[in-house]
């Protein structure tokens, strides 16, 4: 190479440089010569250069990716091996893809030719991984995908992916390097201009008003969502919609923090309270407003769907009423609606008043109900999963990040700042919140984060990596396992389904049982975590305080909870 010339890997990280990006979750191969020797030549100039993360799991990866995205708003990138590693970063992909993360997942290309380049093949695997399509392993999951070939500027197809990641709705990318393309040498091009990111669309101010009628109109309306705080400049007009017309916010499959605990119109996660008394539903970034198999809104009440895809075309088969179809971004379409609403305030004030009352006391029942339920929890044995969460809850800092894949009910839980919680989406693919939490941390080294687990999830989220990474990268968490040895999600399903079945009166439920449950402890152990088991609920505010003082002074903590059974809400 000359001063005027360099590798094409070389164009390709000062690419993700120039476009902010500030990490690169990598899983290496064979594939990623080229990255390497870009990177070492790079960092020998002084140039600066993306931190790329030795990340031993691709599963893992994406979920640092994933939980780095919610909490930074930055680009989220990994990069994988071939077709193996895409195999592996797949069910996290699917995760990303249900959750709208702006995900650029890239892979490397089995060498193309057999011979004529320093990076033709040399090693059997790049015959076995080779595949006719590599993207159609992803392509459900994608908003795109490409593969770079020789001659195209790297610069441009990069970028292409990344605008294409950010764009509203926001989801993921995919695209493939062939090893010989990122070794060639090109001539040094001049920075290649950009666009900012596309501004999200309004939704079209007729249909404002006319949801503004129906508003108006309604006794009881309830707006339902799951993700609209995945853009924290939609919470506040959410919260000033919903205390100043008094309309309750229910949170079903809510995943991120959407609005206030505290807030006087904020009916918690599962069972969508007031459903049955609605007659206005509005599904707010919300793809599933309710279950029909448990529980349905008025035969004669309204539904109105309002998101950037309030239809989630994404989604094979999803069936709900529409009175009205709202597409815009919340952050824009809510402070437009309280503008139409406004010339109606005066008529609604009764109307409102009333709407406070019955919110109010729905609040009040359900908090009542879930302070008997801490009390009896108090001394119950072994500890209930409510309980951990109400420990958890007790003990957590006031800047806590809390993240939370089936370890407890999310209503113990007092939110009241944007960041500060992490759920499981719609997509189930478990294993996503250790990660997460790692991707969390990175984001908001400051703040103490809170990961808790089922003991299935724990063991779908790559544990062993996931701890090393914790070391490596300092990234202490607090890890609690809600451990009941069983695949609790699994059992309370197939007695939900079969309630007087052959199943639900055996003794041990076929394809449920985990035990003899592994010391966990052990695992977090080999890579320098602070352990402990907790049988005892009285024991368990005081170890928890120990994990989070272990975390405080820079190492990664494990708590091994056991628990019992918790009912269909967890796993």
């Amino acid at each position: 190479m000359t001063e005027q010339t360099e590798l094409v890997a070389a164009a390709f990280v000062r690419t993700l440089q120039r476009r902010g990006v500030e990490h690169v979750f990598a899983n290496a191969g064979t594939d990623f010569a080229p990255i390497i020797e870009a990177l070492a030549g790079m960092q020998a100039r002084g140039e600066p250069t993306p931190a790329f993360h030795a990340i031993p799991h691709e599963n893992l990866a994406v979920s640092m990716a994933h939980g780095y995205n919610l909490l930074s708003g930055k680009p989220a990138v990994v990069m994988v091996h071939t077709t193996v590693g895409t195999a592996n970063a797949m069910m996290g992909l699917i995760n990303a893809a249900r959750d709208h993360i702006p995900l650029v997942l890239m892979a490397g290309r089995t060498p193309l030719t057999q011979e004529g380049s320093p990076a033709s093949r040399n090693a059997h695997i790049h015959w076995g991984q080779e595949s006719f399509d590599q993207g159609a392993m992803v392509r459900e999951y994608v908003k795109w995908d490409y593969e770079m070939r020789a001659g195209q500027p790297i610069e441009e197809v990069l970028g292409r992916a990344l605008d294409i990641a950010q764009a509203p709705p926001c989801g993921p990318v995919y695209l493939t390097l062939p090893r010989e393309v990122l070794s060639s040498e090109v001539p040094r091009r001049p920075p290649f201009p950009f666009s900012p990111s596309i501004a999200p669309p309004a939704p079209e101010r007729g249909t404002i008003e006319r949801l503004a009628e129906l508003i108006v109109q309604a006794r009881m309306p309830l707006i339902v969502t799951s993700y609209l705080g995945q853009d924290p400049a939609a919470v506040a007009p959410l919260e000033e919609l919903a205390e100043r017309f008094a309309i309750p916010v229910a949170l079903p499959q809510g995943r991120i923090f959407n609005i206030r605990s505290s807030h006087p119109m904020n009916l918690g996660f599962p069972p969508v309270r007031l459903l049955d008394a609605a007659d206005l539903i509005i599904a707010l970034d919300c793809e599933i407003p309710w279950m029909a198999m448990r529980k349905a809104p008025p035969a004669d009440a309204k539904t109105v769907h309002f998101g950037l895809d309030p239809l989630h075309t994404r989604y094979p088969h999803r069936t709900f009423p529409a009175e009205l179809i709202v597409q815009g971004a919340p952050r824009l379409g809510l402070p437009m609606l309280l503008d139409a609403l406004r010339p109606y305030e005066p008529r609604l004030a009764a109307t409102v008043a009333h709407r406070r009352e019955v919110v109010a006391l729905v609040r009040q029942r359900r908090d009542a109900e879930l302070a008997a339920r801490r009390e009896q929890m108090r001394a119950l044995s072994p500890i209930e999963p409510a309980w951990l969460g109400e420990c958890i809850a007790e003990v957590a800092p006031v800047d806590a990040i809390f993240v939370n894949e089936l370890g407890y009910p999310n209503d113990v839980l007092k939110l009241e700042r944007v960041g500060s919680f992490l759920g499981n989406g719609t997509a189930g693919g478990l294993g996503y919140a250790l990660g997460a939490s790692l991707g969390a941390k990175l984001a908001a080294p400051e703040r103490p984060v809170i990961v808790a687990v089922g003991n299935g999830c724990y063991m779908f989220g790559n544990p062993t990596p996931f701890h090393y990474v914790s070391q490596a990268m300092n990234l202490p968490v607090l890890t609690v396992i809600q451990n009941n040895a069983r695949w609790q999600a699994v059992d309370a399903s197939t007695r939900v389904v079969f309630p007087a079945g052959h199943a639900a009166a055996a003794k041990t439920m076929p394809l449920v049982d985990l035990s003899p449950s592994p010391d966990f402890r052990k695992v977090g152990e080999a890579s320098g975590a602070w352990t402990e088991r907790v049988t005892d609920p009285a024991e368990l505010p005081q170890a928890l305080r120990r994990g989070l003082a272990a975390v405080a002074r820079g190492q990664q903590a494990l708590l091994d909870v056991i628990t019992g059974f918790s009912g269909p809400h967890h796993g």
